[in-house]
């Protein structure tokens, strides 16, 4: 389907919370796909090019003071940061850097652990928080109170893992970007989601689809609700097109 949608020529843009270095082993299987909006919007990288186009970065005294106001919020919280170089892959092993403890809520192999002072060395496009004894709804809901909108603060995953970016840096500006270079309106935009950090995208798309499985926020935003990503939710929809 995709294939359909970009012989149209239709622009087609990944938009994802994922880092660069998660990109490539995606794209294989979505030829003529050659752009990515990464870090919930905080980097936009080229895929065919194997280029960091550019990136938001809270700077190591911003880092600083929200790992602090974090780590007292939320005692027993671990602490981590992602970087970028300026290709997926340059210091891969040094992009994702935790402090000793830090239990990853997804799998990953190259890492760098430090002393939570060390983790606010560089700059960073985000920082993350992890509590496996919490929901990720219930840090936001400790969080938001005591950052008052300082950062961009969502979630992708809803087991305990929350994720700060610089504000006003979401999905929803790092597709609006794209979509201006491209002049394409927002109003000829659909997009699909189906977790909290999508929630900004799906409201600013001229057509925001909700997956079948999605969290209660992205479906109380949505245009339109379709099948599970399991059942071919995205196809469903771009099928009336493409």
């Amino acid at each position: 389907m995709v294939e359909r949608v970009i012989a149209s020529g239709t622009p087609f843009v990944l938009v994802t919370g994922r880092p660069p270095r998660w990109i490539p082993p995606i794209a294989k299987h979505l030829p003529g796909v050659t752009l990515a909006v990464c870090a919930n919007g905080a980097v936009r990288y080229d895929i065919a090019g194997d280029r960091v186009l550019s990136a938001s970065t809270l700077r190591p005294e911003t880092l600083a003071r929200l790992g602090e106001v974090c780590a007292e919020a939320l005692p027993g919280a671990w602490l981590a940061v992602e970087r970028v170089g300026r290709s997926a892959f340059e210091d891969v092993d040094k992009q994702f850097v935790c402090e000793p403890g830090y239990r990853h809520a997804y799998a990953l192999s190259d890492h760098v652990v430090v002393p939570r002072d060390e983790l606010f060395a560089q700059p960073a496009v985000k920082l993350l928080v992890r509590n496996p004894d919490m929901t990720s709804d219930e840090m936001v809901a400790v969080l938001e109170p005591v950052l008052g909108g300082s950062v961009a603060l969502t979630f992708s995953s809803p087991n305990g893992f929350v994720e700060l970016a610089t504000a006003g840096v979401t999905k929803a500006s790092g597709l609006a970007e794209v979509a201006g270079d491209a002049g394409v309106d927002r109003a000829d935009v659909i997009a699909f989601g189906d977790m909290p950090n999508d929630v900004p995208m799906l409201t600013w798309a001229g057509h925001g689809v909700a997956m079948g499985n999605a969290h209660p926020d992205a479906l109380a935003v949505a245009d339109e609700v379709t099948a599970p990503a399991a059942e071919d939710g995205v196809a469903l929809v771009l099928e009336r097109w493409f």
